[in-house]
């Protein structure tokens, strides 16, 4: 009788084991692929010494997301980037061809883009290892999707959902991997606090970004702040965003704050979209500007790019905008009107920009586009200069 039970356990054991495996074998031979392509030609025509620049660059995105298995799952991305025609341009921190011609932030590299495990029970999910993580609309922690060498972070991350409609994200960072290939990844021991609850008025999100870099010297540079996006109506939609921040930042004994200010109204009618808004980067008495370093900046300031640095007198923006449907496709409009947020006797006027977009999906895999930015210098204490930007492009994602 002994043996037999033995014999029976033993088959029991057997039988889970090889179950085990074929549910695990299933898990990562049924996952989803995916791949993202985008051939884009940029060029640059800058008011000063440096040659006028161009490029021709492809991005190459593959990766692969095992199925669930007792809640994990793993996700693995490759990425390559290659100049495939046009290389007349400067990476400056990468030291590609710099001094000589207009920078555009796209070197060439192959690494890996995204690499963790992922944990999923109900409304919990954790993620560990190299992701994309973003936040509210990126004006502080983003993944610059905009360059083809997009940043991602090595980190452990945490979303949940305690109650109905409140979302807590919580994320510690120990690298960011930046869009200018590894050799400017930074070390860092990032806190990143992200928390919304949807209200009768509209999306309420309170956020602490507490950054550090891992470099043996006492800095710290922390964000807290509110921001608020809603909607009313219904044939004539009326939008609204409010948000304030404050940020404390410490470099070397250096110690510096100022604040961040939002304010945004727009109205959706006849099948278009108004935008007015005012944002302000503020400054602490013309020595520090409030800064975004983990922030998706293409998309604020002007698509030129002349302010993915805050300059130390601050900045505020009044811009307009006006979007709508053309031809299977969308296009958008903006104009900006830079200004110092603490004027000196030569810097006040920081120079105004206009931009355009066309972009049209085909066959839904299929996206074309055009974009162009115009910048006009204001006060030439500022360093800024008269510069023009066209991107044209084509991109497949399945």
């Amino acid at each position: 009788m002994k043996k037999i039970s033995l014999t029976i356990l033993a088959a029991m054991a057997s039988y889970d084991v090889a179950l085990a495996a074929d549910s695990l074998t299933e898990a990562l031979t049924s996952g989803k692929s995916s791949v993202d392509m985008r051939l884009r030609y940029e060029a640059v025509d800058q008011d000063n010494t440096l040659k006028d620049a161009s490029a021709l660059t492809l991005l190459t995105r593959l990766g692969y997301s095992t199925a669930d298995y007792k809640g994990f799952s793993a996700t693995l991305g490759m990425e390559d980037i290659r100049i495939v025609g046009e290389d007349d341009y400067s990476v400056p921190l990468t030291d590609f061809n710099s001094g000589t011609y207009s920078p555009i932030l796209d070197p060439e590299v192959t690494e890996v883009d995204q690499g963790f495990v992922k944990y999923a029970s109900g409304t919990t999910a954790v993620k560990y290892g190299r992701q994309a993580i973003t936040f509210d609309n990126e004006r502080f922690i983003g993944a610059v999707g905009w360059r083809q060498d997009r940043q991602t972070y090595d980190a452990l991350s945490l979303s949940f959902s305690p109650v109905d409609d409140l979302l807590v994200n919580y994320a510690y960072v120990t690298k960011r991997n930046r869009i200018f290939a590894e050799v400017k990844d930074i070390d860092a021991k990032d806190n990143l606090f992200n928390a919304s609850y949807k209200t009768p008025i509209g999306n309420l999100s309170g956020y602490a970004y507490l950054l550090e870099q891992d470099n043996d010297t006492d800095n710290s540079h922390d964000t807290y702040g509110l921001r608020l996006v809603g909607s009313t109506g219904d044939d004539n939609k009326y939008l609204y965003t409010l948000e304030y921040a404050t940020q404390e930042s410490k470099d070397s004994g250096n110690e510096n704050d100022a604040d961040y200010a939002l304010l945004e109204g727009g109205m959706v009618f006849s099948g278009m979209t108004a935008k007015v808004g005012y944002e302000l980067l503020g400054s602490d008495s013309s020595n520090y500007g409030f800064s975004t370093p983990l922030a998706t900046v293409h998309a604020f300031n002007g698509w030129s790019d002349q302010f993915l640095s805050t300059p130390d007198q601050g900045l505020a923006d009044l811009y307009v905008s006006l979007g709508g449907k053309f031809g299977g496709g969308k296009w958008l409009a903006v104009y900006h009107d830079f200004s110092a947020d603490d004027s000196t006797s030569t810097i006040d006027d920081l120079g105004d920009e206009i931009n355009l977009l066309y972009a049209k999906k085909f066959h839904k895999i299929y996206t074309a586009g055009i974009k162009y930015a115009s910048y006009s210098a204001g006060d030439a204490a500022a360093g800024k200069v008269d510069t023009d930007k066209m991107w044209i492009w084509g991109s497949m994602n399945f």
